[in-house]
């Protein structure tokens, strides 16, 4: 049976009130693994004793670019006592991705930052949303940083939603990174005003963008709903439920 993750910035509020409870209550819907987005000030040694008496596993986790840069080393030790597979760069600025030389520039410290969590045992991906996706010079700026990274160093996690979002199939993105991709995010789009929702309650092809992800060799598939309009534990249970018939 395929395992499920939750992307836990969804669950940043309930986090915040209760963290062990709200990763009970995640485990509980049947998710298998969680992606971090952020510690809740619990310590590396709170946040593994957690997971292991909750009965989760730390695939991933989002790390803020500034941190990445400033404190990397630090990083690396903490997520490497909870035992995280990848650590992830989620996010730039709109001050950081105005020009090609932006990215370029990028490019050459997810390099080292991959670089160097290869080193520490922990894999390195690039999380987009739908901004990677202008183009300069006709190139995907996406496109760029993919090229100018090693795949040994530098990994695609897909936000599928985000890239459909911009206009691109999400399927024929991550086939032409196949080996590249080893995580993804599921998340479904209105028909309304593209806006989130429940996966497999939207208008995406839900079905086919798993057997995509999984074709181009993705290992963990994350649940991910940046709003909504249920409580998010609700929510997240429809995707799970949804993701069971589908896939």
């Amino acid at each position: 049976m395929d395992k499920w993750g939750i992307a836990l910035f969804t669950l940043r509020d309930e986090l915040a009130k209760d963290f062990k409870g709200t990763l009970v209550k995640v485990k509980e819907i049947g998710y298998a693994g969680v992606e971090f987005a952020g510690f809740g000030g619990h310590s590396a040694s709170e946040i593994k004793a957690m997971l292991e008496e909750v009965g989760l596993e730390a695939w991933s986790s989002h790390v803020p670019l500034a941190q990445l840069r400033e404190s990397l080393d630090d990083v690396l030790a903490y997520h490497k006592e909870v035992g995280v597979q990848y650590i992830v760069c989620p996010y730039l600025t709109p001050e950081e991705r105005q020009a090609k030389d932006d990215y370029l520039e990028l490019a050459k410290d997810l390099e080292t930052i991959g670089n160097a969590c290869k080193e520490a045992g922990i894999g390195f991906c690039y999380h987009n949303h739908d901004f990677e996706l202008q183009t300069f010079d006709g190139e995907y700026a996406l496109d760029l940083l993919l090229s100018q990274t090693t795949e040994e160093h530098v990994q695609l996690e897909c936000d599928t939603y985000w890239v459909e979002f911009a206009g691109v199939d999400a399927k024929r993105y991550m086939n032409q990174y196949t080996g590249r991709v080893p995580m993804v995010h599921l998340k479904d789009m209105k028909a309304t005003d593209k806006s989130f929702a429940e996966v497999g309650e939207g208008t995406l092809d839900i079905k086919d963008i798993i057997q995509a992800g999984k074709e181009a060799g993705a290992r963990y598939f994350f649940v991910e709903q940046d709003i909504c309009e249920r409580s998010p534990l609700e929510s997240i249970s429809i995707s799970f439920n949804n993701i069971q018939r589908l896939s």
